[in-house]
């Protein structure tokens, strides 16, 4: 009497021990369905490419358009003219990666400013005096400005300074390489010896 006392009590355990299985397994099932319904299917996903074309104003004083860049791979960076240190130390990276390809590598980087109202062509030439001279300048009005990083993900904002009318401009500052038909390949890492650098580059020649 006590044995079958002793397995109803342990069948009920086992059944009960099931039970839980099964209602912890079917929770999760529909917890996993919940996250399938609501998550969006991965042709919806959109993976917008970085890049757009543009025309801008070069700091030679020409018009250029991306088409004047196809057929060599170059490099895009937004920066500005007062920036203090990140953004001249990015210019000489990219400039000693330049010599390292040698003069007679069409390359190129645009240089794109994130603060028009100060960087006027004149301004960027006599800047970019002091780099690769194979890096031209671009800017533009405030709007064309403002494409062209939002094409690029490229955030910038204007902080104003101690006194009226001065100001930076906090911008992200990643350098991008896009090949001979102008699209976006990689973020491009300067932190790393220029003649490793260039030999990256001359890949996409």
């Amino acid at each position: 009497m006590k044995e079958r006392q002793q397995n109803a009590s342990q069948t009920r355990a086992a059944r009960q021990l099931f039970y839980a299985v099964a209602v912890f397994f079917a929770g999760l099932a529909g917890i996993t369905g919940l996250l399938y319904a609501f998550m969006p299917a991965r042709s919806t996903i959109s993976l917008q490419p970085l890049g757009t074309s543009y025309t801008m104003v070069a700091s030679d004083g020409r018009t250029l358009t991306s088409a004047d860049l196809s057929g060599r791979p170059y490099l895009v960076f937004f920066g500005y003219t007062h920036c203090p240190d990140f953004c001249p130390a990015t210019l000489l990276d990219i400039s000693a990666v330049f010599k390292k390809l040698g003069p007679e590598r069409k390359m190129a980087a645009v240089f794109v400013t994130t603060d028009p109202e100060r960087d006027t062509p004149e301004v960027l030439r006599a800047y970019l005096l002091n780099f690769d001279s194979r890096i031209v300048g671009l800017t533009g009005d405030p709007l064309k400005i403002e494409a062209i990083s939002k094409a690029f993900r490229v955030y910038a904002r204007k902080v104003p300074g101690e006194t009226p009318g001065e100001y930076s401009v906090d911008h992200s500052g990643a350098v991008y390489l896009m090949d001979k038909r102008g699209k976006f390949v990689s973020v491009f890492d300067l932190q790393r010896p220029a003649d490793q650098a260039a030999r990256e580059l001359e890949a996409y020649f």
